[in-house]
């Protein structure tokens, strides 16, 4: 299991186990983390579940795709670290992985 933690927009710390092959976006529902609507279920369809990787872990993650890059225009306060949790694989790589939720979301 990799090691994730999301961070809530009002500083709740969620750190869950999540298993690799499945997507940020998913272990945040299953968690119950607040300000993760996912209204599309992961299809990459809407920017309900939108984050801000952590810094330190920009490099890890990657940059998005340009189908999530079209969607993240949707987003709610976009920055550089933006991404899509649910285009976000758990992968061994990621052991450690921070996210945080913004505000709100679009």
């Amino acid at each position: 299991m990799t090691k994730i933690t999301l961070v809530a927009y009002d500083g709740t710390r969620f750190e869950v186990a999540a298993e690799n092959g499945s997507t940020v976006m998913e272990n945040a529902i299953r968690n119950s983390v607040p300000g993760i609507e996912a209204e599309c279920g992961g299809a990459c369809a809407c920017a309900t579940c939108h984050v801000y990787v952590d810094e330190q872990w920009v490099d890890a993650v990657g940059a998005p795709a340009p189908m999530e890059e079209d969607m993240l225009d949707f987003a709610f306060d976009v920055r550089p670290t933006s991404r899509l949790s649910c285009q976000i694989k758990v992968r061994s790589e990621l052991d450690g992985l921070v996210v945080h939720v913004p505000e709100r979301q679009a």
